[in-house]
């Protein structure tokens, strides 16, 4: 009669470690490539769904970020649904779910009638879709980071998690490209008249190649020992365990504060950024999509390099370090965009800049999440605690940002926004125990002994 592994992951062979990163990826990518060309186009929805009989640019923008962040709050609920279901039912047929959600409500928006064919009921309807992508997104998040490191190698989970973060880049990128590339060989006017379609459109063979890589994919061998009862899966020592239903709604809390700057900085420098700098610093589209190209570069570069380092020194150095960086560059960096004398490539390494600090949290940020909850609340865990996040901080940050510049005229509110975002999470980061990134992943499929717990430090 043989053991079990003390570590599952220990059990994984062959093609499945990299099936699970395409499979988690993909995914990840279509949210992302959707959220970000919503708000590169912000200020064109705005026109054809919330102001079409033309009236205050801002306030157009107030309205369509308030429907990008309504679907934000639908993602805690998104986390909870889905989440209960992957932990229950498996990872992989809860994405593939999620996956169908997300390409269909996607793909709709693409045809969706604006304001003067469909009257007053088409910004409802807009609205109606961007909660189906938020409860979508909500599970999306979970399953895939879950995926990604519980198929991990043992010492890898940093990397494999930094995967989940590197496609949030390569969406946003890749919807910034698309973006840019209809600017340029449309007019103005067809842009706005039918061309913002065409990226929404993009999502639905995505979409079916995504499809066909989630079937393909196994289930994890974290899930399938949960699943089977093996109590060999337990660490014997090392990362946080959390079990009781306080425990976890704790954990939750602790982080969605300990990504909380991650969220707020990342959606300011790499979302909004565009409709700020058009409707604020008076920049023309392309310009504004330039600027946003080259802080998403700056912060896909930055991702893998953190989620690497992170396995070898640990997830709070790392995530600490962009954090307290964000925190004391914001000003400096948003002053030489506001500058008018400061030139083009000035402007360039600034935007660059601020995309790689905010790379340093995005990296380690998915496996130090990972590693805070056990197998069989992973999923909804660690899920939660991003979608509470982003809810407050992500999804409200375009809203936040332009109502408070439209009523004050202060231009530097996103800067404020992103400092005391991630001064707060600075302060999180440093209740993390600094050795979670070795050992197994945590998991409560056994009591723990009065000598082990004896042997662990308090949760962190």
């Amino acid at each position: 009669m043989t053991t079990s592994p003390a570590d599952p992951s220990e059990r994984v062979a062959g093609r499945a470690p990299r099936r699970a990163l395409v499979a988690g990826s993909v995914g990840n990518f279509i949210e992302w490539y959707e959220f970000g060309v919503y708000g590169f186009f912000a200020t064109i929805i705005a026109a054809n769904f919330f102001t079409p009989h033309g009236g205050n640019e801002l306030e157009g923008l107030v309205k369509t970020y308030a429907s990008f962040g309504i679907a934000f709050f639908f993602r805690p609920i998104g986390a909870a649904v889905f989440g209960r279901v992957g932990d229950r039912i498996g990872r992989r047929p809860t994405l593939i779910l999620v996956l169908l959600l997300m390409t269909g409500a996607t793909t709709l928006i693409g045809a969706l009638p604006t304001y003067d064919t469909l009257g007053a009921a088409a910004p409802w309807l807009l609205t109606l879709l961007r909660i189906l992508q938020g409860l979508s997104a909500g599970g999306e998040f979970g399953g895939a980071v879950s995926i990604m490191t519980e198929f991990a190698p043992p010492g890898r989970r940093g990397l494999y998690g930094a995967w989940q973060s590197f496609t949030v880049a390569l969406g946003l990128l890749t919807g910034a490209g698309v973006a840019a590339v209809l600017a340029t060989v449309m007019s103005e006017e067809a842009l706005g008249d039918w061309g913002w379609r065409l990226p929404f459109l993009l999502t639905l063979p995505i979409g079916l190649v995504a499809l066909w890589l989630r079937l393909r994919l196994e289930e994890t061998p974290f899930f399938r020992a949960a699943a089977d009862g093996d109590t060999g899966t337990a660490p014997s020592a090392g990362p946080e365990r959390v079990a009781d239903p306080r425990e976890v709604a704790g954990a939750i809390v602790m982080g969605a504060a300990r990504i909380m700057g991650w969220a707020a900085a990342g959606y300011t420098f790499l979302v909004v950024m565009p409709s700020y700098l058009q409707a604020t610093l008076n920049a023309t589209f392309q310009q504004a999509l330039v600027a946003t190209v080259v802080a998403n570069a700056g912060f896909a570069l930055s991702i893998l390099p953190a989620g690497l380092l992170s396995d070898r020194i640990g997830r709070r150095p790392v995530m600490l370090t962009g954090a307290a960086l964000v925190a004391v560059l914001a000003f400096p960096l948003l002053n030489v965009l506001q500058d008018p004398g400061s030139s083009a490539w000035v402007q360039g390494a600034a935007v660059f800049v601020a995309g790689v600090v905010v790379g340093l949290m995005a990296g380690p940020g998915p496996a130090m999440l990972a590693e805070m909850f056990p197998t069989r609340v992973r999923y909804t865990g660690l899920g939660l605690a991003y979608a509470l996040s982003n809810a407050v901080f992500s999804g409200c940050a375009g809203l936040i940002i332009t109502e408070v510049i439209k009523h004050t005229g202060e231009v530097d509110i996103p800067a404020y926004y992103v400092t005391v975002t991630c001064a707060i999470s600075v302060v999180a980061l440093f209740t993390l125990r600094g050795e979670n990134h070795r050992g197994a992943l945590p998991d409560a499929a056994r009591p723990t002994t009065g000598a082990e717990r004896e042997e662990e430090t308090p949760c962190g």
